[in-house]
């Protein structure tokens, strides 16, 4: 079973509309959460322990979860 992927990210970011030009055309499954929505950024805080972006939220099939911050980092994983 897939993983559930979301992205957090901001419309200012740099090195997150690099990971938003990856996806472009790609056949990913990946929710997308502007941290300018503060649920968003509350969660990626909460959960990740900082609100840096861009951040790749990864949940198993077995409910464990990881977060991805480097871009790069992120591009790798979902090529």
């Amino acid at each position: 079973m897939e993983p559930k992927l979301a992205l957090y990210y901001s419309k200012y970011c740099f090195f997150c509309q690099k990971v938003l030009m990856f996806l472009r055309g790609k056949d990913h499954d990946i929710e997308l959460k502007s941290t300018s929505d503060r649920d968003n950024a509350k969660a990626l805080m909460h959960g990740g322990g900082k609100t840096q972006v861009p951040c790749l939220r990864i949940e198993s099939a077995q409910g464990k979860v990881d977060w991805m911050y480097e871009s790069d980092d992120i591009i790798r994983y979902l090529s």
